[in-house]
């Protein structure tokens, strides 16, 4: 029997999915588990279905315990037998993935229950039972539950009929060719599943196996979800699929402007874009204090608050619009864009305040493949982390802008205050910098453009010695200045502590 696409392990754990898609049943119940098929088939919420494992007990508070119960040998083939004719009932047809696993050196038979693409499903409440009586099911956070007639929940589920978000969509303009099987191999690799080690599938069946393809074998597409993480270029079949990061060293107003586009897979996109952003945007500013040992770390942009921004955009961004994702980095601040702005389910006044609930999710699919590389939670999570990670860092906190037609969305970071003054004070022209020095500071600045130099070794440099107080005023004089900074500035009385020109510094001794 083919693996889940999904470590069996962080599946039980509740590691990458969050407890109210997942079901546990001791036992083969048939009655429960299919109401339970039904409710995660219909994806009420767009959460992407669920899971529902055979043979794994729970506590009251729906929690696993472990070891499993498990199943015994001879029950395994008759409960996959009946599976697929109570199956049959579900109308319209729907059929979950099953997969048999072992965990703990116990049987488990895992049953994934992805959104339908022919949804609204209903399905008999005791299928075992002679008079059939068929309702539509739901999941209410981590139960199932029928949906009563005439209310508002059938009427909304009914409105859903053949609306499948974009992701789980067939991608018109591929084939599943497009789909790069060493790509594929490699995130199933990366997150732990034992399908990744399943030589004797084609290209196909693993896609299967994954749900991100659709249609018979005579007409086989991929779906939107497979093209963007597992084609080297979704961009050519997916316009718009790739984050530009532009950089504006003297703001949005001045002449110059540093550009980068990162296409591949929408994950790697976002990795290679937070690497670059790392290297190139991210400053530190280490502040040692006299009454305390450690030193304080403070940073222009905290990375937390860029990655969950970043990944929150990728996330809930619509594909069906081409306009990239954009990081956009001014002196004093970034800003993530992304289009359309959020669910019309968010309201407004309640992106910049504390509690956030997403009434749908735009994409199921792309989430719950971003979740399995830890990249996003989910749950409305990102936002919340943001505002600790910018608070952490004595931030202010970030800003959160839509208009009322939802066109866009953008997440604002300001630079962190300290950090914004330090570098201020470092970009003074030369008209500003001190235009005298006394003797000895000016044979610092000297010896130093030849590189960084212990006090020790400027003493012996200018021939006096280093107990000299000339040296200690001329060396306090240029870090005021800020012409020369010290080597290791979280330990100034370090052994190896030495002075080294600041840019200003060099650009005074050039001048």
């Amino acid at each position: 029997m083919a693996n889940l696409p999904i470590n069996i392990e962080d599946l039980l754990r509740q590691k990458t999915v969050e407890s109210d898609r997942i079901e546990y049943k001791s036992g083969w119940n048939p009655a429960a588990i299919m109401r339970t098929l039904c409710a995660f088939a219909n994806d009420f919420e767009n959460r992407g279905g669920g899971y529902v494992v055979i043979g794994q007990d729970c506590d009251s508070n729906g929690q696993p315990i472990f070891p499993p119960t498990g199943l015994n040998d001879n029950q395994l083939d008759p409960i996959q037998q009946q599976l697929l004719g109570l199956c049959g009932l579900i109308q319209p047809p729907y059929f979950p993935i099953l997969s048999l696993e072992k965990f703990d050196s116990r049987n488990l038979i895992v049953l994934w229950a992805p959104g339908g693409q022919n949804r609204p499903y209903k399905v008999p409440r005791d299928v075992l039972a002679k008079k059939k009586e068929y309702h539509y099911y739901i999941r209410r956070y981590s139960s199932t539950v029928q949906v009563k007639e005439n209310s508002d929940d059938q009427r909304e589920l009914l409105s859903l009929t053949a609306t499948i978000p974009f992701d789980d969509r067939q991608c018109p303009a591929a084939s599943v060719d497009d789909l790069r099987l060493p790509l594929i191999k490699e995130y199933l690799k990366e997150i732990g599943s034992s399908l990744a080690d399943a030589e004797s599938l084609s290209l196909l069946d693993v896609c299967r196996q994954m749900n991100i393809v659709d249609g018979g074998d005579e007409f086989v597409k991929p779906r939107n979800v497979g093209v963007l993480f597992f084609n080297e270029e979704p961009k050519q079949l997916i316009p718009g699929s790739q984050i530009d990061v532009v950089i504006f060293p003297r703001g949005a107003g001045g002449n110059e402007l540093l550009e980068k586009t990162f296409h591949g897979p929408i994950h790697e996109q976002v990795r290679s874009a937070l690497r670059y952003i790392q290297n190139e945007v991210i400053r530190e500013l280490v502040v040692k204090r006299e009454d305390q040992a450690e030193a304080i770390r403070l940073f222009n942009y905290p990375f937390q608050a860029i990655e969950e921004s970043l990944v929150n955009a990728i996330y809930h961004r619509s594909y069906e619009q081409t306009d990239p994702v954009e990081v956009r980095v001014h002196p004093d601040r970034i800003q993530i864009v992304s289009y359309p702005g959020p669910d019309a389910s968010i309201r407004i006044e309640a992106l910049n305040g504390e509690n956030i609930v997403a009434r749908r999710y735009r994409n199921r699919r792309i989430g719950d493949f971003l979740k399995e590389l830890n990249l996003t939670e989910g749950r409305c999570t990102g936002i919340p982390k943001m505002r600790a990670a910018m608070a952490g860092n004595l931030s202010p906190p970030p800003n959160f802008v839509t208009d009322d037609g939802r066109t866009y969305f953008f997440a604002e970071l300001l630079i962190q205050p300290d950090v914004a003054r330090v570098g201020s004070k470092s970009e003074k022209t030369p008209e500003e910098m001190p235009e005298k020095l006394t003797e000895t500071a000016s044979s610092i600045l000297k010896f130093l453009g030849d590189g960084p130099r212990s006090r020790m070794e400027l003493a012996n440099l200018l021939k006096i010695k280093h107990e000299s107080g000339s040296i200690a005023r001329a060396l306090r004089s240029l870090l005021k200045s800020e012409l020369v900074e010290l080597t290791i500035p979280e330990k100034p009385t370090s052994r190896n502590q030495r002075y080294r020109l600041t840019g200003l510094g060099e650009s005074f001794l050039k001048r």
